[in-house]
């Protein structure tokens, strides 16, 4: 696998992003409607990643991007992990272990503190992924915070 950074309005990043808002709309029966704009993955205040198959195929995708304390409840010092996904063919591969570390690594070397996530009930495996990765349960935040399915979780950084 090939993990290499893109910028988020990349086609392949555009051509995965529309294939886990597809997969949004199955599990939870519409699209996430946070707002994202390509200029929140610019280093050094975000990241966004890719891997590639050996094929040369997009097959897996993970970004950061640097939040502040504000009205969404974010804390200073956040890296928010967006887009964390695999596309099906390609899962149980370790691909979003592998994302993970390396967003962790890139936030961590930007002075961020606290990695921070917002996930859904409708989404077990990345709550297994996330809590097998250190990550604990944090007070809601972001569009979905009062939402009863939406799960957030963070892991110090520091």
């Amino acid at each position: 696998m090939d993990i290499r950074p893109v910028s988020y309005d990349h086609p392949d990043a555009v051509k995965l992003n529309a294939e886990v808002q597809a997969e949004y709309v199955e599990r939870y029966g519409e699209a996430d409607l946070t707002v994202m704009d390509p200029a929140h993955f610019e280093p050094p205040r975000g990241l966004y990643l890719l891997a590639y198959d050996a094929q040369g195929r997009p097959v897996a995708s993970g970004g950061w991007r640097s939040q502040e304390r504000g009205e969404e409840g974010h804390s200073d010092g956040d890296a928010e992990i967006k887009r964390m996904f695999v596309v099906r063919e390609a899962r149980g591969q370790g691909l979003a272990r592998r994302i993970l570390a390396a967003l962790e690594d890139s936030a961590r070397a930007a002075g961020r503190v606290r990695m921070a996530l917002e996930t859904g009930t409708e989404q077990p495996e990345a709550i297994a992924l996330y809590t097998s990765s250190g990550y604990a349960p944090v007070p809601k935040f972001g569009l979905y915070r009062f939402e009863e399915s939406s799960r957030c979780y963070a892991k110090p950084l520091v």
